[in-house]
């Protein structure tokens, strides 16, 4: 009866989660937005635009799963509690232990949809553009870029994303110039964007004949894919666009056409390319998306200066590790007689 007893106090906490998640994961919105995207999807015009359809059915995958998760959660959880009451009244060993262990199961599943209520941010379902540059340090950092790129690309894999290399650019001796790739999938933004920043590496370097230890460093720049038309606009004279021959891997239409594109914001000189496509207009188009989630990142990274601006210096309300601390205990102790020193 004790181990009942303990598992309805579980069963009862995991109720109260149950309450928090459909607050945090918005289910009630989810299933609205759900409904008007359904209604979108039967308009007779849908399919005419392939890409703003694929984008629709997009979100509507995510939201559907978000509000399956939950629902099979809440079904599962209603199950467990009326089990464990007819336990109560009718006593069986073999139920009981599979109600406890079904309950640690239970547990656990709310843990991993927990950790999905982090990625919450606008852009957290987003897909994921990586670019990856060398930094100091010659032909080691070069074979430290790409050991990122091989890591990355084997995360995504393992984890059920999907790969396309955008841009690569070949080191001199070994490793890589510089390298864009999309990871696609649902949260992808969201578990990447932490690896924005650079990143280094201490080693003996396998390049080095007198086997001393180098520092490598390699830049990598994550965003999320904007594929919204809306979300940020371009004027089409701030563009200069330049079309190359595409190098590296590819067959001979990859080295024969002049597909590749790279893209000038002229503003801000930002620079994006794009020479994955066969065709010259695809790399135009994910060239433009690249560019988009660049002005983007730096429209809201100078909202931020500016709010940082407005509200100032924020000051720790405490005792602060300052002068003015130091001041204080020299005061202190200057006015307390000798003898209690």
């Amino acid at each position: 009866m004790l181990d009942l007893e303990e598992n309805k106090r579980t069963l009862l906490e995991l109720q109260q989660e149950l309450n928090n998640l459909f607050e945090t994961l918005k289910v009630a919105e989810s299933k609205k937005e759900l409904t008007e995207l359904e209604q979108e999807t039967l308009k007779q015009d849908f399919w005419e635009d392939t890409q703003k359809s694929s984008i629709i059915y997009s979100k509507m995958n995510i939201l559907q799963k978000k509000i399956r998760n939950y629902d099979d959660l809440k079904k599962e959880l209603e199950n467990l509690v009326e089990l464990n009451e007819l336990l109560f009244l009718e006593k069986d060993e073999s139920l009981e232990k599979d109600l406890v262990i079904n309950t640690e199961k239970l547990q656990k599943k709310f843990s991993d949809l927990e950790v999905q209520t982090l990625l919450s941010g606008k852009y957290d379902t987003s897909n994921a553009i990586l670019t990856i540059h060398p930094g100091a340090g010659g032909t080691e950092s070069q074979d430290w870029a790409e050991m990122l790129y091989r890591m990355y690309t084997r995360w995504a894999t393992d984890n059920g994303y999907k790969l396309q290399e955008l841009d690569y650019l070949d080191g001199e001796e070994a490793g890589l110039k510089s390298v864009t790739f999309l990871v696609s999938g649902e949260n992808a933004y969201g578990y990447l964007k932490s690896e924005n920043g650079v990143h280094r590496l201490v080693r003996i370097s396998p390049f080095d004949s007198g086997g001393r230890r180098h520092t490598s460093f390699a830049s990598v720049e994550v965003l999320p894919e904007i594929t919204e038309d809306n979300e940020i606009e371009i004027n089409p004279d701030d563009l200069r666009v330049d079309v190359f021959r595409s190098s590296g891997a590819g067959g001979q239409h990859i080295n024969k056409t002049s597909s590749a594109i790279r893209i000038v914001h002229i503003p801000t000189n930002i620079v994006v390319t794009c020479q994955s496509e066969r065709s010259q207009f695809q790399n135009r188009d994910t060239a433009m998306r690249m560019l988009k989630s660049k002005l983007l990142t730096l429209k809201e990274k100078e909202e931020r200066e500016k709010m940082a601006d407005i509200k100032g210096t924020e000051m720790e309300i405490g005792w602060r590790k300052s002068n003015s601390f130091l001041c204080f205990l020299s005061l202190y102790f200057s006015q307390r007689p000798p003898n209690q020193l």
